[in-house]
């Protein structure tokens, strides 16, 4: 399981010059009160990454609820080295680094189970997360599901298009996008989010609709220029008119 050119070669680009962000890179979501509050409190930087790197971890993982174990972590290539390069070693770097951040508070810490044996689980300090760990404690889980690696490009999946172009995700949005992740084509979902805001009409809601009628009547969006919502209700509306005259 053991990811980024850990104990092996060195992952292409490692040491190369960095040549900037691209403009669609995914970003990571980290609470403003993280810069503003704990990062001047900060001594050491094993603490720094991996609190930093769990938020990243958060915005890659699929499980719900989510939660990332401390032997998942120390699977992570690209967080062992991390440590490695800025602590001098990664294995103990990184238990010390999860015990500041739980001490601090900025980390829930919680005792789950599963496949025979018991993890340390870890999940941002959130009002939301406090009820998570309530659960988690002591359930029965699934801990054999590996972590996302840290890939240097990826295409957008639904989470990264919500957040890049309208905002930070809660957990209920969490739920729907990824029920319409599942549902529906990912073309279709990329294409959803393209037409919204080219109607400057950035809203969940919107973009659903968008969804529902490329089920409904299949895809159309290779037209433009038009109020995609609007024309699928009229059009709707012209179906049921004649379904009601059929009848009479």
């Amino acid at each position: 399981m053991e990811r980024g050119g850990v104990g092996g070669a060195r992952p292409a680009g490692a040491g190369d010059e960095f040549a900037g962000f691209p403009s669609s890179a995914r970003a990571t979501p980290v609470p403003n009160l993280f810069f503003a509050r704990l990062l001047p409190d900060i001594e050491r930087a094993e603490e720094l990454l991996v609190t930093l790197y769990i938020f990243y971890i958060q915005g890659l993982q699929r499980r719900s609820p989510f939660f990332v174990t401390g032997s998942e972590l120390a699977a992570d290539g690209t967080l062992v080295r991390a440590l490695a390069n800025l602590c001098g070693e990664g294995g103990e770097a990184l238990g010390r680094g999860l015990a500041l951040a739980a001490e601090r508070g900025s980390l829930l810490r919680v005792e789950v189970k599963g496949d025979g044996r018991a993890e340390e689980a870890y999940l941002p300090a959130t009002p939301y997360n406090r009820h998570v760990a309530e659960r988690l404690a002591g359930a029965e889980l699934r801990l054999d599901e590996p972590l996302p690696p840290a890939a240097p490009a990826e295409a957008p999946n639904i989470f990264a298009l919500y957040e890049e172009n309208i905002g930070a995700i809660t957990p209920l949005i969490a739920d729907e996008l990824k029920d319409a992740e599942e549902r529906y084509q990912r073309q279709w979902i990329e294409a959803a989010f393209r037409e919204a805001v080219t109607q400057n009409k950035r809203s969940w809601r919107y973009i659903e609709a968008i969804l529902r009628r490329y089920e409904a009547e299949g895809p159309d969006y290779e037209e433009a220029g038009r109020d995609p919502e609007a024309d699928w209700l009229e059009r709707r509306y012209a179906r049921g008119k004649r379904g009601a005259g059929r009848l009479r």
